[in-house]
């Protein structure tokens, strides 16, 4: 079954018929709010909002473990996780939805595993930190859309940082000198709880803007927004497409 975690301005999911809403008790607490079940056209689907309903929940006091572990609990065998990001390389321009297929984690303090003391410790392969075959279903569901042409990317390496501030024009220097093309503060450690989990994970982040000190403008939140609200409005159907 899939399921869909929203991110910022991403609170529902257009064409999702809501059947129930319930919160899911785990052995990791609370997610971050009720798991949505329904249907999209004749396939189940789920649907959560990683920083609550009302966007209360920083992405580093996000409760990773729990969610996914709720959503394995509400039958999830796939997940496709929005997260918006800011472009660092030519290519990934504000306006553009990236399907990255690798990770770098600069995050620090988060519950990474769902490994707990005493309990066996979970070593998983994170070589290809997205389902290989499951991120090419995104690919293709987003072509299928009726995007522009440029408007997707496939591929590319997510930096994700600590958040909730944005980072310094050095940090970004950095993360590119790392091979970073793209930055953002959810996508860990998400995919790899996923993992541990046995779930297919694939990412699609709409880039609301360039990294800080590649415009040499001060970042525009009004701006960030209006991009971010375009990049978001064909979520339903590449949902409809992938369900």
């Amino acid at each position: 079954m899939l399921a869909v975690i929203g991110g910022s301005g991403l609170y529902s999911l257009e064409g999702l018929t809501v059947e129930d809403r319930r919160m899911i008790e785990t052995p990791f607490g609370y997610p971050s709010g009720e798991v949505v079940t329904g249907r999209i056209g004749d396939s189940p689907a789920l649907f959560i909002n990683r920083h609550g309903e009302d966007h209360s929940i920083a992405p580093h006091q996000v409760n990773y473990r729990a969610n996914l572990k709720a959503l394995a609990e509400a039958g999830a065998t796939r997940v496709l996780a929005i997260s918006t990001v800011g472009g660092i390389t030519a290519g990934y321009e504000p306006g553009v939805l990236a399907v990255p297929d690798q990770i770098v984690d600069y995050t620090w303090g988060r519950e990474h595993t769902l490994s707990e003391p005493g309990g066996p410790i979970l070593h998983v392969d994170f070589t290809q930190p997205y389902a290989a075959a499951w991120r090419a279903r995104v690919v293709d569901g987003l072509s299928a859309a009726g995007l522009k042409q440029g408007a997707v990317v496939d591929g590319g390496t997510f930096g994700v940082t600590q958040g909730p501030r944005l980072e310094s024009a050095a940090e970004i220097r950095r993360m590119e000198g790392d091979g970073c093309d793209l930055v953002g503060m959810t996508g860990m450690p998400e995919a790899a709880l996923a993992r541990e989990l046995g779930i297919d994970y694939a990412t699609i982040c709409p880039v609301a803007n360039r990294a800080a000190g590649l415009s040499g403008e001060t970042l525009d939140f009004d701006e960030m927004t209006v991009v971010l609200e375009a990049c978001l409005a064909p979520m339903g159907s590449v949902a409809a497409q992938l369900a």
